[in-house]
């Protein structure tokens, strides 16, 4: 599922290519995503024109001349920027043609992606009003972490993947995250330390850097606005490495499920 770094990375790889560009079409191919697509949407983006593009968690937003597109890419959804000839494949969703002769192209095989529009401020559209703060804010440092943890019984793992508490760190990165600060995944929020609140609060923001840096993670479907995979998964220390040993210490990655969710550790380097 396309994480924050990924949605940052699609960002940052489409707003040189939008900036000022006139929507000349919004062709859907179809419109049952995980919500449908209003049917009045296409008459409504004609001729509006991009000024912004940003992000809040992992919702990429589209700011038009009047309004904003709330963008999701759902569990295997991807954009990409193409010209306008470009042939379309199966699961091509929809395209935004744009007055610069190209296009954005929605891909998603699964259909979990959603595409919104909202003629208000969109950080108080449903599907983000209630979001917690980003991994970057200076709202999320240790005295918020340590305050949010102490009377928390679920899995530290749990609360870090909670968009109530912190936004944007799915499962691939939170599991990284543990790793670099030394803390086991099913570890019980409230036995946190203030000192492991310091290093968790530095390894979040460190493994969504780096990961950014390299284009995001890709295992299977994402690729990025230019269509390249992103190269995080060659700098995992323990997701998917189930069974290998860990590259600082050398003992067996363990390998255990969280609430349907694959979580991997070090047994030696995590406590």
């Amino acid at each position: 599922m396309p994480e924050l770094p990924e949605v940052e990375t699609t960002r940052r790889g489409i707003e040189p290519h939008v900036i000022g560009r006139t929507i000349e079409a919004l062709e859907v191919y179809e419109p049952r995503l995980r919500w449908p697509v209003a049917r009045t949407l296409p008459a409504r983006l004609a001729g509006r024109r991009i000024v912004a593009v940003g992000r809040r968690a992992k919702y990429l937003l589209i700011g038009l001349d009047a309004g904003a597109l709330i963008v999701h890419l759902g569990m295997s959804g991807s954009l990409r920027i193409l010209a306008a000839d470009t042939p379309r494949l199966r699961h091509d969703q929809y395209d935004l043609r744009l007055d610069s002769g190209r296009i954005l192209r929605f891909n998603d095989p699964r259909r979990f992606g959603s595409l919104h529009y909202t003629d208000a401020d969109p950080g108080e559209h449903r599907l983000l009003r209630n979001l917690a703060p980003e991994p970057f804010d200076a709202a999320f440092d240790t005295e918020y972490l340590w305050r949010i943890t102490r009377a928390r019984r679920l899995a530290v793992k749990q609360l870090l993947m909670n968009s109530r508490l912190v936004v944007g760190v799915g499962n691939i990165y939170a599991n990284e995250a543990l790793f670099r600060a030394r803390v086991r995944p099913g570890r019980q929020a409230r036995h946190l330390t203030r000192a492991e609140a310091v290093r968790l609060v530095r390894a979040v923001r460190t493994v969504l850097t780096q990961a950014i840096r390299v284009g995001g993670t890709t295992l299977r479907d994402y690729v990025g606005a230019d269509g390249s995979p992103g190269y995080f998964r060659q700098k995992l220390y323990v997701y998917e490495r189930g069974g290998q040993p860990c590259r600082r210490c050398g003992a067996a990655i363990r390998h255990r499920t969280q609430q349907g969710r694959s979580s991997y550790y070090c047994p030696c380097c995590q406590r």
